[in-house]
């Protein structure tokens, strides 16, 4: 053993020269050597790495090493997609954790993620079938499972060495037209990474039609935290966009479903499956789809309203009886994270799973949680009056959140609140037990406060009961922050057990009048147990929280792009947007009737309604109204509300109008033209931009062609960069006739570029980076760095759709741009300019 244990480690340390004579590891945080070969499964890795172009590394444990592909396009689980796999050197075990970025000028340079990892198995002996070039296994990753096959398509040689990566059919196969396992989840799966660990398509997979926007294929989570409606003091102003549901007087109940293991859990995460196996057993005779459920449970009263006081009664029970659980949201379903989506969307694959096709309820024992129909005062006045606790109303567009959020308000038919019991006092009269439980909240500090007392609401049974707990938690010492006088002779209590109490109000000394005991929780700490405060409803509605209009409205007929998925587009790429719109004047460019309609620059809009788009001071001229300026997210959001796709800045500064503070070049191809000679002409632009000593910064636009901008210090006034930028342009048509021209026109650009350089002239304006446009496919323009216009396809390489491909960059490729800024003089003296 230890001599096959020696043969391993030489066989690796040979294996490994290559790897280390092509970096230099006093410069690269990559790892020399090292890493644990594995006791049990070999281990794989993918790591996706932006080096000259973007591509994805596979590796696999074998002997001691990574054997490793370099997979252009990624893996595919469609069998009809056959990915070139190159093979590369073989890379340390340790290599399988690296992330971080390589230096330039090192081989590999650019950044590196850990895109999936876990085990793989192979099906046959692993050397052999490598030898052999035909090496079949079976991966279990966080997002790649099932069967794979490496196929080698020419015989090994010295040097790089082609392969294929190709899916073989099993329950796992998904269909390219349909899913992109890379564009789906692009980020990394370390705990550090953005993405949540990920799973590939559920063998119990329930067919509901087309996902909701917003979807991700998601692991289920161990635990999950539910969220919680805010207590506000009056209904919503209208109906539109809320969904009302009664306010259940229960206690809130998440079902975690795994394959056959069913768990129920309190808001708090308690684990309540033993005491509630009537409704663990109601749940398994549905055979829903594993993920995590939202409820609520309760005992309905004869009249069938929820009564908390017979919930109560019904827990204590050895055989609970009359339980029914309210479900009313769905976080998470087989194997997709459902919380991005809209809840309507939710609430929608929810009802479908607890309801046949008639729409009937397909278990009394589970129900769905229905939705009031109604303006909101009058739904809140018909619930007061069924004598329910009140409503909860939610936006039907919102995502869910694991916390308190304005999303989900709540209103009560009357005050009612927990607290915690912290003594009680002697019975008078004929009474047992106790005469009344003392009360008290924590401030914000955390001390208790006294609240008041509550003697009604007890039967017998409740007041005997009660009264053996709270014997077994007296203390001496009073708990609270300052000691009460209290009527009668209190007994202090360890302040542990809850009470849940109506009533009618609070006094002025923050004491509880008309107090009504409704029943003990369990469900909740003490010490999160505050005084509950109502907040005025425009407090609901925050500043990011933006209603868009008509969302349903398709913009895009080709992509099927609706007006809610644009204001979502501009929310995702905002801040990476804002670095090139603020203290910038813009021009928006509107399509009310989407992208195949009517389109009209504003240029001087008023801004009342529009949050995050201000008026500037200064102007172009004097007579020039005043110009508009993008100041924040918030901006692109309320500005896309308005139906604004394209969003157009100017080449000065809100400083200094007169000044430019860039010069751009837009390469726009003619007839005729393919895009390989548009990537030519960027190149020669690019080139002669140095000879003149300047630099160029290149960014797709978004349509046809490209836009190379140069970064100037505001030096040179607009008409004069305007001229020099046509002197540039001049130059190269006349140098390569057969390649540019300098005039505008269809004519004059049949098999020609025109290389526009009227985007210079004053109030002239040119698309912003990240902006969409107003054309169909919705493009965008992206900031790229030279090493990848090779890679790129087109002008609109990225698109609304496909942008979460190009996040981890971002504006990375432009970082030196300000640092950039030149003068024009010395360039204008090489070509002879005079302003």
């Amino acid at each position: 053993m230890a001599r096959d244990s020696t043969a391993r480690n030489a066989t690796s340390e040979a294996a490994l020269k290559r790897y280390r004579a092509k970096r230099d590891f006093a410069i690269t945080s990559e790892p020399a050597s090292g890493g644990n070969a594995s006791t049990g499964a070999l281990s794989f890795v993918i790591q996706k790495h932006w080096a000259s172009s973007l591509h994805y590394d596979f590796r696999l444990e074998l002997d001691g090493t990574m054997k490793s592909w370099a997979v252009p396009k990624g893996p595919s689980f469609d069998p009809a997609v056959k990915r070139m796999a190159i093979e590369v050197e073989d890379h340390p075990i340790s290599y399988s954790s690296f992330e971080g970025t390589i230096p330039a000028k090192q081989y590999g340079a650019g950044k590196v993620i850990v895109w999936d990892a876990g085990s793989w198995h192979p099906v046959s002996d692993p050397r052999k079938a490598f030898r052999a070039g035909n090496l079949k296994f079976t991966l279990t990753g966080q997002k790649l499972h099932g069967r794979w096959v490496l196929v080698r398509i020419k015989g090994k040689s010295e040097k790089q060495t082609p392969w294929l990566l190709i899916k073989e059919k099993d329950e796992f196969v998904r269909s390219s037209a349909d899913y992109s396992v890379v564009d789906e989840l692009p980020d990394s799966v370390k705990p550090a990474g953005s993405a949540p660990r990920v799973a590939a398509k559920s063998k119990r997979a329930k067919p509901l039609g087309d996902w909701p926007a917003g979807t991700v294929k998601a692991r289920l989570p161990a635990k999950l935290s539910p969220q919680l409606a805010t207590l506000v003091d009056k209904p919503p102003p209208a109906a539109d966009g809320w969904i009302f549901e009664i306010k259940f007087d229960g206690y809130r109940l998440l079902t975690r479903i795994d394959q056959k293991e069913i768990r129920l859990y309190t808001r708090n995460g308690n684990d309540w499956t033993s005491k509630l196996l009537p409704v663990q057993a109601a749940i398994a005779k549905l055979k829903l789809p594993p993920g995590w459920y939202d409820g609520e449970i309760v005992v309905p009263n004869d009249q069938g309203v929820p009564d908390f006081g017979a919930l109560q009664q019904a827990l204590e029970s050895e055989t609970p009886e009359g339980l029914i659980l309210y479900l009313f949201d769905l976080p998470f379903l087989d194997g997709h994270d459902l919380r991005k989506t809209r809840l309507d969307a939710r609430r929608a694959l929810l009802q479908s799973l607890l309801t046949d096709a008639k729409g009937t309820t397909r278990s009394e024992q589970i129900r769905f949680s229905g939705a009031f129909d109604g303006d909101p005062e009058s739904v809140k006045v018909s619930a007061c009056r069924l004598g329910l606790e009140g409503i909860i109303a939610k936006r039907g567009d919102s995502n869910y959140v694991s916390r308190r959020s304005p999303d989900w308000i709540k209103l009560k038919c009357g005050q009612r609140q927990e607290f915690v019991i912290v003594g009680y006092t002697d019975p008078q009269g004929s009474r047992s037990g106790f005469g009344a439980l003392l009360l008290a909240v924590h401030d914000e500090k955390g001390a208790l406060r006294y609240a008041g007392k509550v003697g009604s609401g007890f039967d017998r049974r409740r007041l005997l009961g009660l009264t053996s707990q709270l014997e077994k938690l007296t203390i001496k010492q009073c708990p609270l922050a300052r000691t009460p006088k209290v009527d009668g002779k209190p007994h202090w209590v360890t302040p542990k057990l809850i009470a849940e109490v109506s009533f009618a109000q609070w006094t002025a000394q923050g004491q509880l009048r008309h107090a009504v005991f409704r029943g003990l929780r369990a469900d909740k700490p003490a010490a999160a147990i505050v005084r509950e405060k109502s907040i005025d409803m425009k407090g609901t509605a925050p500043a990011s929280r933006l209603k868009v209009t008509h969302p349903e409205r398709v913009i895009d007929t080709q992509t099927g792009t609706t007006k809610l998925d644009l204001v979502r587009y501009y929310g995702l790429v905002g801040d990476l947007m804002i670095d090139h719109l603020k203290g910038r004047p813009v021009a928006l460019l509107r399509a009310p009737d989407g992208v195949a309609g009517q389109q009209f620059f504003q240029k001087h809009a008023g801004t009342e309604k529009l949050p995050g788009v201000r008026k500037l001071d200064t102007r172009l001229d004097p007579e020039h109204p005043p110009m508009l300026e993008v100041t924040n997210k918030a901006g692109l959001l309320s500005a896309a509300q308005w139906n604004v796709v394209e969003f157009h800045t100017l080449n000065t500064s809100n400083r200094s109008v007169a000044r430019a503070d860039r010069m751009i070049f837009d390469l726009d191809p003619g007839a005729g033209i393919a895009w390989p000679q548009v990537q030519e002409a960027a190149e020669l632009m690019h080139a002669f931009l140095k000879q003149l000593g300047l630099p160029g910064f290149l960014k797709t636009s978004g349509g046809k062609g490209l836009h190379v901008v140069v970064p100037l210090l505001r030096r040179h006034d607009r008409d004069t960069v305007k001229g020099f930028a046509q002197t540039v342009v001049q130059h190269l048509a006349k140098a390569l006739p057969q390649r540019f021209v300098a005039k505008s026109g269809p004519k004059n650009r049949i098999g020609k570029i025109y290389i526009d350089y009227l985007r210079n002239g004053p109030g002239a304006s040119t698309v912003s980076a990240w902006s969409a446009r107003a054309r169909s496919g919705l493009g965008i323009s992206v900031p790229v760095n030279w090493q990848e216009l090779a890679s790129l396809r087109g002008g609109d390489h990225w698109t609304v759709a496909s942008v979460h491909t190009r996040l981890d960059r971002g504006n990375d490729p432009w970082k030196d741009y300000a640092d950039s800024a030149c003068s024009l003089t010395a360039a204008m003296k090489l070509l002879d300019y005079k302003a």
